[in-house]
């Protein structure tokens, strides 16, 4: 009985995506088609309108479930990240601007010793 599922769900992938991708744009049509006779508000909730209706159409798909089970093992990682601290990032960023202000002061005795060298290999002075 589970393969007879599979196999009517993936017989309607196609149309559904196809619907899903006519409901797309046509929100975005209806969007731009009813500039002059919609407030922007209406228009507006056309587009979300049909957007919405897209995502419900791929939700139904073999694909649309693959996404989401994507987006849930996504979450699930997310959640087992450990954040820094405040403290830990103000760290960071005082130490990365240290180190660039650093890197900085080098490039900019190095380009000034070249700069002297070649004055001086060219005869001109500044």
């Amino acid at each position: 009985m589970e393969i007879q599922n599979e196999e009517s769900g993936s017989r309607f992938d196609t149309p559904l995506l196809i619907a899903a991708l006519l409901l797309l744009v046509g929100g975005m049509v209806s969007f731009y088609y009813f500039d002059p006779q919609l407030g922007k508000l209406a228009r507006l909730g056309l587009l979300l309108g049909g957007t919405a209706a897209a995502v419900f159409a791929v939700s139904r798909t073999s694909l649309g479930a693959t996404i989401w089970s994507y987006l849930q093992g996504a979450n699930v990682e997310r959640r087992k990240v450990v954040w820094p601290t405040r403290q830990e990032s103000v760290q960071t960023t005082l130490v990365i601007a240290v180190f660039v202000v650093i890197v900085a002061l080098i490039m900019w005795g190095l380009d000034s010793a070249l700069l002297a060298g070649v004055q001086y290999l060219t005869g001109r002075s500044a």
